[in-house]
């Protein structure tokens, strides 16, 4: 979605009530921040803002498909435009990364990963935000979650793994039904209770935490694995009968 439908979502009754259910379970997940340095990637503002004062930076990047806006309102602007193949920051750089509305609609996901797992630090945290494949939330055009690609949890772990990402935590959020209707948003905090119990797998969202491989070994490209390869069968090829004798005009053994 573009970066002016993703603010109007938010700024309505909907959208509110998603950025008050999913920066909760957000919270649960990382109660401190304090001293420490927070990246948000995708549409992240709307969940960032909880963490301005406590950590001791906090940036927000967006997509150059999507568009970037200026966060906060007031003071000093934390955003900027990035290409998500290529961040602008040093590797290890950042303690924690937070990804909304980024990976469901990346153009090369594991190139995107690959790049925060170059600048998040060792030890640092992960933490996505994704639709789920199950949920009602997926299926719903007219709100951000409905638009990309939802994962199952199975989905989204393989591709945390392939890019050398462990992860480490769940959590679950938005289990009111995507619809603007008044009843439904006044009990949005009973629905998050109920369906967290009764129906867990049919949440709008999935929120995984995952934690950077640092042991895991870099993988070598393809034209340099089928050289490394053709070497290898090179050294170990047998020679040919009576050899070195043959080669002096002998006949071997």
């Amino acid at each position: 979605m573009d970066v002016i439908d993703l603010r109007d979502f938010y700024g309505r009754p909907l959208g509110r009530v998603a950025r008050a259910l999913i920066g909760r379970r957000i919270r649960d997940m990382w109660p401190s921040v304090k001293g420490l340095s927070v990246l948000g990637l995708g549409f992240a503002t709307p969940y960032l803002g909880q963490f301005l004062g406590e950590a001791e930076r906090v940036i927000g990047l967006m997509p150059a498909q999507q568009g970037v806006l200026r966060w906060p309102s007031e003071g000093r602007c934390l955003t900027g435009l990035a290409d998500e193949k290529e961040l602008p920051l040093d590797d290890e750089c950042i303690d924690r990364v937070l990804v909304v509305h980024g990976v469901e609609a990346a153009e090369s996901l594991r190139a995107h990963l690959r790049q925060i797992w170059r600048v998040l630090a060792p030890g640092g945290k992960l933490l996505i935000v994704v639709p789920n494949r199950r949920g009602l939330w997926a299926r719903r055009e007219a709100t951000p979650f409905g638009q990309g690609l939802p994962f199952s949890r199975g989905q989204i772990t393989q591709a945390l793994r392939e890019s050398m990402f462990s992860p480490a935590g769940w959590e679950m959020a938005l289990f009111v039904p995507p619809f603007d209707w008044r009843p439904l948003m006044r009990s949005a905090r009973a629905w998050e209770r109920v369906g967290s119990i009764l129906w867990p797998r049919f949440s709008g969202v999935i929120l995984v935490e995952a934690t950077k491989q640092i042991y895991a070994a870099t993988p070598i490209p393809d034209a340099r694995r089928m050289s490394v390869m053709r070497q290898r069968v090179r050294a170990i090829s047998p020679m040919p009968r009576g050899w070195p004798n043959s080669a002096n005009g002998r006949d071997g053994d």
